[in-house]
């Protein structure tokens, strides 16, 4: 089958984790079926417009798959640019965003379908379509722009990934990413979706809640092979909550450690699952090569939890998960949620007396807190609304909506200035290296 598609990532801040997992699975199925496809990362391309430029002259369709946040204005920069070099090719956009806001998104001039949700097989029916010049009206999963109108067709039900080919890492320039960041580094995601149904997180919209898993035997076989072949050091899950399945995760550890196969791996996780596992099977995770583990935890404030809808989490677990990840000698960020809606000044001082105290017991430890981010299409959107939050009216408005960013009306003024002075000496210095035990007790003692 001929022709070919163009898949761009815009670049980020800060750098990047190794090839694009996102474009390397949406590309996978599409080579599989014969057909050409070219990958841009803007990450590790700086002429990336030149290499566009290039590439479009055949292109059936250009892809582009972003974030919230800065990632949009090169989005739409690019899209506009693709435009005027060849106005006929298709732009879709897909990835997070447009998937939650696609009437939005649609409503960029640039932008000529969005597709929405599980993007594999969705990608390639429309790209089969667009080569066919038939309708698109067919295509599940997909909005798109017809006769000035937009037209959103049915939802594609989320499917078990395990029916899908491995994404395509021969694509992967892991010699380039490597240049870019000292490490030969795989992105992994062994699995999607989370049980838990947070206010504040997208992953339950995207996923109804359900773990949709490969097989530890396929992961097991597949790392190994990926690290083997392209002589990698370092794996990170992608996953949003890799234990889930507690037997799965040691069972993946127990493989690794079998294939003789040495390397770094990390992931994130949340610490009541953590918690289920004995101490052996923790330091069978670090015997396998875990290194870091990184933990929504939020607040150690039980009232916050509350509010953010974290009935699995109590604070205890989050000494536990310390403990246990201490006596194998694995390093363990705890990321906190700073400024929600409800949350008091006590309940920040209970979070960061309780940083203060597990640093004192575990040198392994780090926390890395930010402030409350309103993302597109998480829960809590109507009461944020209520209390004065301005929800983005365009694609382009978004773009202003990161990670660190303040939109929250009630932390303003002295309010901010008491957080500003706390987050001095608990927040990530400009190095991103955290604060150790015995700075968070003397700042704790000069805030208080």
């Amino acid at each position: 089958m001929t022709g070919k598609v163009i898949l761009f990532h815009p670049p980020y801040d800060g750098p990047p984790l190794g090839p694009p997992l996102s474009l390397l699975s949406l590309a996978s199925p599409l080579v599989h079926a014969g057909m050409s496809v070219s990958i841009v990362d803007g990450s590790i391309e700086p002429d990336f417009k030149s290499v566009l430029a290039r590439e479009i002259r055949d292109a059936v369709c250009l892809g582009i798959s972003l974030l919230t946040g800065r990632m949009i204005l090169c989005a739409i920069d690019v899209a506009q640019f693709v435009r005027q070099l060849r106005p006929e090719v298709p732009i879709i956009f897909g990835g997070w965003h447009p998937s939650l806001l696609p009437e939005q998104t649609l409503k960029e001039d640039r932008v000529d379908i969005v597709a929405r949700g599980q993007g594999e097989r969705t990608l390639f029916e429309t790209v089969i379509q667009l080569q066919e010049k038939k309708s698109l009206e067919s295509v599940q999963g997909i909005s798109f722009k017809a006769e000035g109108r937009s037209i959103h067709n049915p939802d594609r039900p989320v499917e078990n990934i395990n029916n899908f080919p491995p994404p395509a890492f021969e694509m992967g320039n892991f010699e380039a990413y490597e240049q870019v960041t000292g490490v030969r580094k795989l992105p992994y995601a062994s699995s999607l979706g989370c049980p838990y149904a947070c206010h504040y997180c997208t992953d339950q919209v995207f996923y109804n809640r359900r773990f949709n898993a490969y097989t530890a035997a396929r992961v097991v076989a597949e790392v190994t092979d990926l690290v083997s072949r392209y002589r990698l050091t370092d794996v990170a899950l992608l996953d949003s909550n890799f234990p889930v399945n507690v037997k799965r995760a040691v069972e993946i550890a127990s493989g690794f450690i079998q294939s003789g196969i040495k390397f770094r791996w990390t992931f994130q996780a949340s610490t009541d699952l953590l918690c289920r596992m004995t101490d052996d099977e923790v330091r069978m995770l670090a015997e396998s090569g875990v290194a870091h583990m990184g933990f929504g935890t939020e607040s150690a404030s039980e009232e916050v939890l509350q509010l953010m809808n974290k009935k699995h989490q109590r604070i205890d677990e989050m000494f536990e998960t310390a403990r246990k990840a201490s006596v194998a000698g694995i390093r363990v960020t705890f990321n906190l949620i700073l400024g929600y809606p409800g949350e008091t000044e006590r309940d920040r001082l209970d979070t960061f007396r309780t940083m203060t105290q597990i640093s004192r017991m575990y040198s392994n430890v780090r926390f890395s807190p930010n402030i409350f981010t309103p993302y597109p299409g998480i829960p809590i959107w109507p009461q944020l609304r209520e209390m004065g939050v301005k929800e983005p009216q365009s694609l382009e408005e978004w773009a202003d909506v990161s990670l660190g960013s303040n939109h929250l009306p009630w932390l303003q003024g002295e309010d901010l200035r008491r957080l500003s002075e706390m987050l001095q000496y608990f927040m990530l210095d400009t190095r991103r290296s955290l604060l150790t035990g015995q700075e968070l007790n003397r700042g704790l003692q000069e805030v208080c």
